[in-house]
């Protein structure tokens, strides 16, 4: 990896920093960087921190091409492998719709929000916006949780609970809420009853 890394940067001090990188623990976090924190704690030139964003950024974009289009989105660990590359390993929530069609395949994702460090900011419109615009059958919310603990807050369960109402009331059903974490991921669905 370190050559890799030493060819990406270029330069003297791209093979010094590379292998820094490559002695780094926790590359996952590194390739969450911003350009001007790459710079700083691995002594890049702007250039070179440059293009290492970026190839991190492209590896991202390749996994995501990877995935088939379309996709049934009918458990919640495939929701999970669709997001978790983009979703781990930020420092604040995120709070996404996954629009499905009426065999649950997968007609778009759409962020819906972005909030801080401990909660996401999202309203019933902003997330059946989207999905009554663009004619979708059934709905799936996803968003992460910074700490890394996927297990669902209280909050997140009343954000369901109002989730289940509205989709009842314009008819397109919500059918999971996934919480996804460093670890893993948890189904609200799995611990609160959806219909009734």
């Amino acid at each position: 990896m370190t050559e890799l890394v030493a060819s990406i940067v270029g330069g003297n001090r791209g093979a010094v920093a590379a292998g820094r990188i490559g002695q780094a623990p926790d590359l996952g976090a590194i390739a969450r960087y911003s350009r001007r924190r790459v710079q700083l704690e691995f002594g890049l030139s702007r250039r070179g921190a440059d293009r290492l964003v970026a190839a991190f950024a492209l590896g991202r974009r390749v996994e995501r091409s990877l995935r088939r289009p379309r996709a049934s989105m009918r458990t919640p660990s495939l929701v999970n492998d669709l997001l978790a590359p983009d979703v781990r390993g930020l420092a604040y929530e995120t709070f996404h719709a996954l629009l499905l069609d009426g065999k649950h395949r997968l007609q778009r994702v759409c962020r819906v929000s972005e909030g801080t460090l401990t909660c996401s900011l999202v309203h019933p419109r902003e997330v059946f916006g989207p999905a009554l615009r663009e004619g979708a059958a059934a709905l799936i919310v996803a968003h992460n949780h910074p700490s890394g603990d996927p297990e669902p807050s209280a909050e997140d369960i009343s954000v369901t609970r109002r989730l289940i109402e509205a989709g009842r009331l314009v008819g397109i059903p919500l059918v999971d809420h996934v919480v996804i974490g460093e670890g893993g991921f948890v189904s609200i669905r799995e611990r609160i009853r959806f219909d009734a």
